[in-house]
Order: C-alpha cells, then sequence, then structure tokens
C-alpha cells in the first residue's frame, strides 16, 4: 500500500524540501552565507514566517531572490473555514501525482485564550485514505499518494502561522503507519527544530500489529492512539476494512507490547456510531476487552458525514456507555469535536478536487 511520490522536474524545490546541510549549499549558490540558511530555517519553523521580506535578519537585496527562486512551500492554500469556534480548516493543494493532490488541516485554538495554551493542529499524512472506514469522510476517494516529509511539515508551518501551538495530533487524511518512513521524518523537524515534545505529539492508527512491533523499539516521538471503534471481530472487519481479518486480540496484544517498550500507555479511539456500536452490551464487551491493560478510552460522538447511513448518538447513550466503562475501571474520555459546522471535526475531513 506504500506509494512513493516526488515533485514535477519543472517545480522549484522549496526551502523545507531541503536538509539543513542542503539548504546551506543553495544559499551558498544564491549568493550568501551558510548561516543565512539557518536563519531562513528558524523563522519558517520556530515562528511560522512564510515570506522571505519579512525575515529582517536576511539582507535585503537578497529577499527578492530567494523569493524567486527558492520558495518556502510547495503548497498552496485553495481555501480557508473558520468556524464560530474559531477552528480553521485549510484545504492545501500539492503538485505532483496523478490527481489533484488536496489535503485539509486543521488548527484548533484553545478553549481558554487566558491559560496561555496555543492550539491543536491536526495533520493528514496521505492524500486520501486506504482504510476506508465506512463511517469516515477521508476515505470515500480512495489513496492517491503518500505525502512527502516536507509536505507533512508545511501543514505544522502553516499551522504556526495562525497561533502557537501546544499539541499536535496526526490523525486527519491517511493512515500515519502507511507512510511512516516520511512521518517519522517529519516529526523529527517537528521535534527537534519547532520545539513540539514527543509527549505532545499523538499518532493515531488502526494499529497494524506488525508494523507497531517494527517501531516500537525506537521509541517514536510520540503518543499512540489506536482506532477500534467496537469490540466485536465480525463487526471491526466492516467498520475497519483495511483490519479484516486481523484479530482484535492481535491489535490489543501489539498495544501491550508498545507499552511494554516505550512506557507510553496507549489511546483506544472508539467513534460512537447511533445503534451501531453504542450499546450497553458493546461497553460491556470493550470493558472486558480492556480489563487490566493501562489505557485509556477516547469517546468520539460520530459527527455527521453526508450519505454515510450512519447516525450521531444521544448525550444519554453516550454518557451511558463513559459510565460503563469508568465502572468497570477503565480510564475513559468523552470527546465533543468541534470545528462541525466547517467539516472540520473527526471524521469530517476528505481531499477535495482543485477548481
Amino acid at each position: 500500500m506504500e506509494i512513493e511520490s516526488s515533485l514535477p522536474p519543472s517545480t522549484p524545490t522549496p526551502l523545507l524540501a531541503l536538509d539543513p546541510a542542503a539548504a546551506a549549499a543553495r544559499f551558498v549558490e544564491l549568493g550568501l552565507k551558510p548561516f543565512h540558511a539557518k536563519i531562513a530555517r528558524k523563522e519558517v519553523l520556530e515562528r511560522g514566517i512564510t515570506d522571505y521580506a519579512q525575515m529582517t535578519a536576511l539582507p535585503s537585496a537578497a529577499r527578492e531572490r530567494l523569493s524567486a527562486e527558492l520558495p518556502i512551500l510547495s503548497g498552496t492554500e485553495l481555501e480557508r473555514r473558520v468556524a464560530f469556534d474559531r477552528t480553521t480548516k485549510l484545504l492545501i493543494s500539492f503538485p505532483g501525482g496523478p490527481r489533484p493532490a488536496t489535503v485539509e488541516t486543521v488548527h484548533i485554538p484553545a478553549r481558554d485564550s487566558a491559560s496561555g495554551k496555543g492550539a491543536t493542529l491536526c495533520v493528514s499524512t496521505q492524500v486520501g485514505c486506504p482504510v476506508a472506514c465506512p463511517f469516515c469522510a477521508s476515505g470515500r476517494a480512495g489513496l492517491v499518494r503518500n505525502l512527502e516529509v516536507h509536505e507533512i511539515v508545511e501543514q505544522y508551518v502553516r499551522g504556526r502561522a495562525l497561533g502557537a501551538l501546544s499539541r499536535s495530533v496526526v490523525m486527519g487524511i491517511g493512515e500515519p503507519l502507511l507512510n511512516y518512513a516520511n512521518v517519522s521524518k517529519a516529526l523529527d523537524v517537528v521535534h527537534d527544530e519547532m520545539g513540539l515534545g514527543s509527549r505532545k505529539v499523538t499518532l493515531s492508527t488502526v494499529g497494524f500489529p506488525e508494523r507497531l512491533r517494527r517501531i516500537a523499539p525506537d521509541k517514536p516521538r510520540f503518543q499512540l492512539a489506536i482506532s477500534l471503534h467496537t469490540p466485536d471481530q465480525e463487526q471491526r472487519d466492516v467498520l475497519v476494512p483495511a483490519m479484516k481479518g486481523v484479530p482484535i486480540e492481535e491489535v490489543l496484544s501489539a498495544g501491550d507490547d508498545w507499552f511494554a517498550q516505550t512506557g507510553r500507555e496507549i489511546t483506544y479511539e472508539y467513534v460512537l456510531l447511533a445503534g451501531e456500536n453504542d450499546s450497553a452490551g458493546h461497553a460491556e464487551r470493550l470493558a472486558q476487552r480492556l480489563a487490566r491493560r493501562r489505557c485509556t478510552v477516547n469517546l468520539i460522538p460520530f459527527n455527521p458525514v453526508d450519505d454515510s447511513g450512519f447516525g450521531r448518538p444521544t448525550e444519554f447513550s453516550v454518557q451511558r456507555f463513559h459510565q460503563t466503562l469508568v465502572e468497570h475501571g477503565i480510564i475513559a474520555t468523552v470527546r465533543w469535536s468541534r470545528g462541525l459546522e466547517s467539516d472540520a471535526a473527526c471524521g469530517q475531513l476528505r481531499i477535495r478536487k482543485q477548481a
């Protein structure tokens, strides 16, 4: 399922696609000093500045040439939607690939601006998604291609330009473990140069056991969330088609191994679908699955997706499900998603064609 992609030959290589050494060499080619590249990279990654004209630490005569010959970003913002709670969704188009490569990135501000906390950024890792959960909009068009390292980092830069970031969730469009080489390199940049610590970044996956076991020894720079959605094998084969035939217990066992090797507890995500997986019986069986496991369950009431055939659960059923887990000693939270009216909530992100 892993797909390689690259920029068209005619597309200038952007600054974010160059590592520090390559950026320094390119700046020298343009008549500047290597330390100028370091300054530019710091301005972009730490401050979210995407215009050389605003980089006053660079020689004024060089800024126009840099703008013409070394673009900072490769993507284009096609659309911006702002919800009532100031949650902002960006539609970004990237060059390359056989079809329009558009992804969505969501900037979720802190609920209390007086707290001093920054926003949470929800980042995509693929153009489209091969998992194809029927209740999620992201997989409806299938998988187009993987995002490159610099395309993932660019989302963080655009997010930082909207305001300070305190957290990031890698749970936008795509399955991160199917583009793990690029995702891990991007998160290295986010950790080392943007200052978001590994405890502040959460990667969400449907939980491919062999991949989790392969990467756990490296102690990756993120927290882990596994999308479970049901305690019942037959139902999970339907709700998470990419995992059909993979036993739930094998996924949970890989989660246990992850905790043993990294020391980081896993969050199990569970989208509550009215009349499908939100019954008291589902809650009881989920509690039995997770008994004696060090983990948290994040309950997410379904966010409306056109023509999905699924409905949003009542507040009563959500609270009943939550209470059942708590009574069994399971740590559980309910996440009522933000950005709902601008299609920026969990499960509502999708790739869109360029106009």
